[in-house]
C-alpha cells in the first residue's frame, strides 16, 4: 500500500528516445525538500564521470527513487512518444511512495493516479526532474553497455545505440539485431531492401 505524504512531489523524465536500438528508459524521483544537490542539470549537459557521481548521490538522499522501461517492441508497436510515457506510468507506479504530485519534464504528461504537471525545459530548472533525467541516463547507459557484451559488433557501449556513423556502418554489415527499433527509419529501410 502506497504512503502519500502532502510534501512529496516526483520529478519524471526519460531517456533514450532517439537511439536506434535499446528500450526508453524513465525515472521518478522524490527528493526531500531541504535537499540540495550541488550540480543537478540535466544530464546531457553533463560529463558521463559527473552523471555517475551525481546518481549515487540521488539515490542515497532520495525519499524514493525508481525506473521504468518500455522495449524496443513496444516502441515499434505504439511508437516511442507512447512509449516513452508508459515508461514514465511504470516508473511513478514502482516508487515505493506515492507523490502527491508529479513534474514531468516536456509538454505531454502520462496518464498517472495523481495530479501532473509538464514543465518544459524541467530538467534544467527542477531539481527532482534533473535528478530523474540523471538516473534515467545511468541507468540506460549501463543496460547499453549490458547489450553490448551480448551483441559487441555494433557498439553499443560506444554509442548507447544512437545513430552514429559507426553504428550506421554495423547496421549496414550485420543487419538489425532483436534490440533495434524496427519502426526507426534507417532499421526499417534495411529490413525492406
Amino acid at each position: 500500500m502506497y504512503r502519500v505524504h502532502a510534501g512529496w512531489v516526483a520529478g519524471v523524465d526519460e531517456a533514450g528516445r532517439g537511439p536506434l536500438a535499446g528500450p526508453v528508459a524513465a525515472a521518478a524521483v522524490i527528493l526531500p525538500v531541504a535537499v540540495r544537490i550541488s550540480g543537478l542539470r540535466d544530464s546531457k549537459l553533463l560529463t558521463p564521470a559527473r552523471r555517475e557521481s551525481l546518481a549515487v548521490e540521488i539515490r542515497g538522499l532520495a525519499v524514493a527513487w525508481a525506473v521504468g522501461w518500455a522495449d524496443p517492441v513496444e516502441i515499434d508497436r505504439m511508437n516511442i512518444l507512447q512509449a516513452s510515457l508508459l515508461a514514465m506510468q511504470r516508473a511513478v507506479t514502482t516508487l515505493p511512495v506515492a507523490p502527491e504530485r508529479v513534474l514531468v519534464d516536456g509538454n505531454v504528461c502520462p496518464e498517472l493516479g495523481c495530479p501532473a504537471q509538464a514543465v518544459v525545459q524541467g530538467d534544467r530548472s527542477v531539481p527532482a526532474i534533473s535528478a530523474a533525467s540523471i538516473l534515467a541516463k545511468v541507468e540506460r547507459d549501463a543496460l547499453m553497455c549490458r547489450l553490448d557484451a551480448e551483441f559487441p559488433v555494433y557498439g553499443f557501449a560506444v554509442h548507447k545505440g544512437y545513430p552514429t556513423s559507426a553504428h550506421l556502418q554495423a547496421l549496414e554489415v550485420y543487419g538489425p539485431c532483436r534490440v533495434h527499433r524496427r519502426s526507426f527509419a534507417p532499421v526499417r529501410r534495411l529490413l525492406e531492401q
